[in-house]
């Protein structure tokens, strides 16, 4: 779902009075979490972020840097960009509501991991046009292995949006992918439960300590050593610290978004 945009505060205002007025149940129950993620966060520390972040990465991969697979990552995300230009809809910052799709550097790191890491079951909520579901799909065809669930709650301040959701996910990709609607809190245990293992885990919903910890942590205990988690975001508040200090079994790198307004992380479970 990528970070927020910088929509005018009047424009956001307008939409919410008319979403309320049209689904009075469904604001009120995500307005708690829109402010917690707005106003209730901490800031992650600048000196932690990881100037080499996707050396390490591939350090962390066992795989060799340079990596020739960025290349065809950008070509990748010029055909998503034209994809969702010739429906009519924007890419970037501010294009899903006042969310983002996901940064191109935070794509980078998903494009590799999944690659390289060759999961069977990889997990990821929140997907909005669907930009980091069509690389993570993109990557399992490359890999001919793995299937990809995300689990969504479409942007409930606007209805009119939830026929946007996945857009970018092409129909030949679809075959490897199931969409499950509804909050992470009650979909994703379920799911963990019946997959039993995960390789690769994906955070890019609501992004508060509290969801972040509460996601990491049910992901957690399925993932075998060589899993990894990419969480996006974490410099709206501390819940990737509070994950990494809790399971010291992880080692975690942070990275800079590509326009240098957010931050994400990644946690591999260690051998």
């Amino acid at each position: 779902m990528g970070g927020e945009s910088r929509t005018p505060r009047s424009q956001k205002f307008v939409r919410l009075l008319r979403a309320a007025v049209a689904s009075p149940i469904t604001v009120t129950r995500a307005l708690p979490g829109e402010f917690r993620q707005r106003y209730g966060n901490e800031q992650y520390l600048e000196s932690q972020v990881a100037d080499d972040f996707h050396e390490q990465l591939h350090s962390l991969l066992g795989v060799p840097w340079p990596c020739r697979e960025i290349s065809r990552l950008d070509e990748l995300m010029a055909d998503i960009r034209a994809l969702l230009e010739a429906r009519g809809l924007g890419f970037g910052r501010g294009t899903y509501g006042w969310y983002a799709d996901a940064d191109r550097l935070f794509c980078r790191a998903v494009w590799c991991t999944v690659l390289h890491n060759r999961p069977e079951v990889v997990i990821e909520t929140g997907v909005a046009h669907g930009v980091t579901s069509r690389i993570v799909l993109e990557a399992l065809a490359r890999n001919d292995l793995g299937h990809l669930w995300s689990i969504d709650l479409p942007f409930p301040f606007d209805r009119g949006l939830h026929t946007q959701t996945g857009a970018a996910v092409t129909d030949t990709c679809r075959r490897r992918w199931s969409y499950l609607e509804g909050s992470s809190r009650k979909r994703l245990p379920p799911l963990v439960a019946e997959v039993g293992h995960v390789e690769v885990f994906i955070h890019d919903s609501l992004h508060t300590a509290r969801n972040t910890a509460f996601e990491a942590g049910q992901v957690a205990r399925a993932m075998p050593p060589g899993s990894v988690m990419v969480i996006d975001d974490i410099r709206m508040h501390n819940g990737f610290a509070i994950f990494a200090r809790r399971h010291p079994d992880f080692q975690t790198i942070v990275g800079r978004h590509d326009d240098r307004m957010g931050m994400f992380g990644i946690a591999v479970k260690r051998d």
